[in-house]
């Protein structure tokens, strides 16, 4: 008799363990859902925020042929070596991002021209098409640097039909002007973006794993950046 109830006892006891663990790991989902919508609330605003500080540039090649990407790169020399110099004769000092844009936008037929220069030079017959418009890029990575998903307002220009592999980089701050291959950022380039972006803004491009850590666990009791 002893021992039956005591065998009653320890499932009873078996019971409640399962039982307690169950509801723990019910808490513990309900309370990570919770925190991972916090996180990506976050790094939605984060990226929104970032999108309005930076202008990238976007150049489509006609299509994937190793002529057709060749001239692409060609095309893209040729613009940003005129941006280059024209912008610096402009302007007094370093432009800023409305500087970038406004220039984009009122030389859009000349960068057209120039873009359609180096077509005909390479013997091609393709149209060229230059506009400043928003554009959805997924995560674009370079370096140490990572541009989250997001829609961000370039200047886009389309060779051709447009349906070859792209090529970017970002306009304003210079990063483009830093290195055509935009394979890593330097030094000067990431002092730029610090001077532009906001903490967060400056931690999400480069760390991004850790500024996704960090709003997980602590993002809900921190005080905003500046």
């Amino acid at each position: 008799m002893r021992e039956e109830i005591e065998k009653r006892y320890r499932k009873k006891q078996l019971i409640c363990v399962i039982l307690g663990v169950c509801i723990a790991l019910i808490l513990t989902g309900s309370i990570v859902s919770r925190r991972m919508k916090v996180v990506d609330a976050k790094v939605r605003e984060t990226q929104e925020k970032l999108a309005g500080e930076v202008f990238r540039f976007h150049v489509l090649a006609n299509s994937d042929s190793e002529e057709d990407q060749a001239l692409k790169l060609n095309v893209r020399d040729a613009v940003l070596a005129y941006m280059k110099a024209d912008m610096k004769d402009g302007t007094d000092g370093e432009p800023t991002a409305e500087d970038t844009k406004s220039w984009a936008r009122n030389h859009l037929e000349e960068i057209e021209e120039k873009a359609e220069e180096v077509i005909r030079e390479e013997g091609y017959s393709y149209g060229a098409e230059a506009n400043v418009q928003f554009c959805h890029f997924p995560d674009k990575t370079y370096g140490d640097i990572t541009f989250p998903e997001g829609d961000y307002e370039a200047l886009r220009i389309v060779i051709g039909e447009g349906k070859g592999h792209n090529w970017w980089c970002v306009l304003y701050p210079n990063l483009c002007f830093m290195s055509t291959t935009c394979a890593v950022v330097s030094d000067e380039g990431k002092e730029e973006l610090k001077e532009v972006l906001t903490d967060d803004e400056y931690e999400m491009v480069t760390a991004t794993s850790d500024f996704k850590i960090k709003w997980f666990f602590f993002g809900g009791d921190e005080k905003e950046d500046r």
